[in-house]
């Protein structure tokens, strides 16, 4: 098959033939999406309107929603749609941008918890320094470098994929994964390997790591704290530590799951885990972040309150 040929297009064989139940599928996966928008854009209304809520850590909650509501919207569109096709085929570009889209989410995800670590860390460790070192400009330089980083290092893994002639169109997803696109080349590709791994690394492993190390130090600055700082600390640490272990293990199941032989596993189990890190983390992290922080939550019983007495 030709791979500059502009007839080319992919073949998404992971789709399972379930009949009618594709109708109730599809009614699910909506109501889905749509707790999804509204849930996101609650977090993002409620942290843009309450002055109160200007502050470094709420800030990157409401980056996360804005990245949530990025990462669902690259997928669902078109994966309600396949829910009620027979075939289930992609164009080039469309599967490239599909690509570039899940995994800059994936990205911006863990480079923006990375920062929220680093917040809490100066918030607990230094909390004498809190105001001058997280300051207007270091929040925009954070928030900045949490998204360009993402941006230009995925622009460069992207280009690598696009310039590999591909010798098969199948990939066995129900979605365009980069690794099972570079599996269908012709030639070596090795240096897609190397520049994945150093992407990984970059984005992946090194927020992980730098996440374990702050919370080594913030436990170390509890133990010796009195209990009510205590209970203030794990109040705002809790939900990220909840929110940051839900998208590592998502991460971990994404990456397995293209490394693996998909045939020997249960078809609706490999449609489960494909979909876990575009599912999980949108629907958790306004629920864990809204629930669990008072200042939110507080806020969100407000801004619903209003609505209804305007009612």
């Amino acid at each position: 098959m030709e791979n500059n040929s502009a007839s080319f297009h992919f073949n998404l064989t992971m789709f399972v033939n379930i009949g009618h139940y594709r109708y109730l599928a599809f009614v699910f996966c909506l109501l889905l999406y749509s707790f999804m928008i509204s849930a996101n854009f609650v977090i993002i209304l409620v942290v843009s309107r309450e002055r109160t809520l200007h502050e470094p850590m709420y800030i990157f909650i409401a980056l996360l929603s804005v990245n949530s509501l990025y990462g669902s919207t690259g997928f669902f569109p078109r994966f309600l749609m396949d829910l009620l096709l027979d075939t289930h085929f992609m164009s080039r570009s469309a599967c490239f941008t599909q690509i570039y889209i899940f995994y800059t989410y994936i990205s911006f995800e863990m480079t923006i918890l990375g920062i929220i670590a680093y917040d809490r860390h100066v918030a607990i460790c230094n909390p004498l320094h809190y105001h001058r070192k997280m300051t207007h400009k270091t929040v925009v330089l954070l928030a900045s470098s949490a998204c360009l980083i993402p941006v230009f290092t995925m622009a460069v893994g992207l280009y690598l994929s696009v310039r590999l002639p591909l010798c098969g169109n199948e990939i066995k997803r129900v979605f365009c994964g980069n690794w099972n696109v570079v599996k269908l080349s012709c030639v070596s590709t090795i240096v897609n390997n190397i520049y994945g791994m150093f992407v990984t690394i970059l984005t992946i492993i090194f927020p992980l790591l730098y996440v374990l190390y702050t919370y080594i130090q913030i436990v170390a600055t509890c133990w010796k704290s009195p209990a009510g700082f205590n209970r203030r600390v794990f109040q705002t640490c809790v939900p990220h530590i909840i929110s940051f272990v839900i998208n590592s293990l998502t991460v971990v199941c994404d990456v397995a799951l293209s490394r693996i032989n998909i045939e020997e596993i249960n078809p609706f189990l490999a449609v489960i885990f494909s979909l876990e890190f575009v599912v999980i983390p949108p629907v958790l992290n306004p629920l864990v972040y809204g629930l669990k922080l008072e200042q939110i939550r507080r806020e969100i019983l407000r801004l619903f309150t209003r609505h209804n007495i305007i009612i």
